[in-house]
Parts: structure tokens; sequence; C-alpha cells
């Protein structure tokens, strides 16, 4: 249940892509404000990833453990960032490549079989960049959700509620930072869609309470939220590569509105003593 209500929340900002093609500043700032929400979901991320590291760095200072466990978690930090990085240009490089192109009848035709069989390669270019965010936003939300489970495990529930109310105000965010991009595209998505691009981001949190109640790893832990930080660093990319189109002070205002939302509602966590 904690799991849940931590994750539902990302579907408030999700009608937000339902919005008539707005004017041209304003998609931009759109793009620019989520840009912000997931620079701070990187930093956030990154925080906690490298906190067994620094763990695992101050034994090895104290002489109560050796070398190993900061080689363990230092392989996974850096296999989990480069694969959650690396692994979705392949993805979005396959993708384009199976585009369909009017070379001709034939090959229309072959195109298109390939799309109905991929089935994502129908959708357009914003789509796809809304999967590629909510497949990040999910991963990191599975590390949440690993924390929300371990503290009920230890029986911790008052800390467990004050993360669920703290992951709920994240969440809410990270639902249209899903949906900035659909603003630069040329229709609107249906509500089939949204749907299902707050289940990738949302769901993930509870299956990952559900997990974290029966056991607790670091090592997990380490590697869902750096394979986060990896793709969500991949699409923020991608994001300022097409705010960069219109004026740099709209883009750098709406990055400061991102960044804003996020770390306004850390310190809420925070003072709330989470």
């Amino acid at each position: 249940m904690l799991g849940a209500i931590a994750g539902i929340t990302i579907f408030f900002g999700l009608p937000l892509g339902r919005m008539r093609r707005p004017m041209p500043a304003v998609r931009q700032f759109l793009n620019a404000v989520a840009v912000g929400i997931l620079i701070f979901l990187v930093w956030d991320v990154f925080t906690h990833a490298w906190e067994p590291i620094e763990n695992a760095l101050g034994e090895l200072h104290d002489g109560t453990a050796g070398l190993a466990p900061v080689f363990g978690y230092a392989a996974l930090f850096l296999g989990g960032t480069g694969v959650g990085l690396i692994s979705l240009a392949y993805y979005e490089q396959f993708m384009t490549s199976h585009e369909p192109r009017s070379f001709g009848p034939g090959t229309m035709m072959l195109h298109e079989s390939r799309a109905r069989r991929l089935g994502v390669a129908d959708w357009s270019a914003m789509q796809r960049l809304s999967l590629l965010i909510a497949v990040g936003i999910g991963l990191h939300n599975f590390g949440e959700g690993l924390a929300i489970g371990a503290s009920a495990g230890r029986g911790e529930i008052n800390l467990a509620t004050m993360l669920v109310v703290g992951f709920a105000l994240h969440n809410a965010t990270e639902g249209f930072g899903i949906v900035a991009p659909l603003a630069s595209d040329d229709h609107r998505p249906d509500w089939g869609f949204l749907l299902a691009m707050g289940t990738i981001g949302g769901a993930p949190t509870f299956i990952g309470t559900v997990v974290g109640r029966q056991f607790h790893s670091d090592s997990l832990s380490v590697a869902f939220l750096t394979l986060a930080a990896g793709s969500i660093l991949y699409v923020v990319v991608q994001l300022i590569g097409i705010a960069q189109r219109g004026a740099r002070r709209t883009l750098m205002w709406g990055i400061f509105v991102g960044l804003t939302l996020g770390f306004v509602t850390d310190m809420i966590v925070t003072a709330a003593g989470v």
C-alpha cells in the first residue's frame, strides 16, 4: 500500500501531455523545466547511489574492511551508469533505423511490417523520448521502493511513511518530466499512451517496495539507481538539444524553475525529518 501511494502521484502531471499544441516559446519553456527536474533527479540518484561506496571507503580508512567492497560497489556504480547511458544510444539508433522510409512501394511495405512488429516504431520521436524518460524514472522509483520496503521490513513504519510522503512529492513532478517533450509533438497523445507511461514510471515504486520488504541489498540499490541515473542523463542531453532551438534565456529560466521544483520538494522532505 505504501509503495502504491508513493508511485501513483506520478499520474498527476501526465494530463499536461494532452495540451493542444502550445506556442513555440511555451514548448521550449516546458522542455527546459523538464530538463531542470531531470538534472535534479540525476544529482539525487547519484547522491544515494554513492552512499554505499562512501561507507565502504570510510570502513577502509578505519581499517574495519578491505578494498573488496570498494571495488565491488565502484564497479556496480560505473557499470550501471555506463549501461544506462550507452545502451539508450544504441536503442535510439536501432529505432531510428527501423523508421518507415518511402523508397518505393516494396521498401515502404517492408518497413511498415517491421513497424507493426516493433510497435514502438510507430510512435513519434517525442513519444519515444517520453518512453525513455519513463523508463529512467521507473528505474529510479524502483530504488525508492526498495528504501520504503526495507524500512517497513525493519519495523520502522514511521520512517517508511515519511519516505512515502517525500517520494510522492517527487513523483508528482516526475510525471510532468515524462510528458514535457510531447508539447513539441504534432499531435496529442491519447489517454492510453499517458496511462502506459505513468505505469512504466510509477509501478516500479510498488514493485521495489515488495522486493525491499523481503530483503535489503545495497548492491541491488546501487545497480538500479545508477541505471536510472545513466538513462536520465541520456534524456537530459536529448532535451537540451531540443530546448536550444529557441531563446537561450527561456532555456535557462526553464532549467532554473525545474531545479527549484526538485530542490524545494527535497527541502520539504528533509524538513519533515526523512
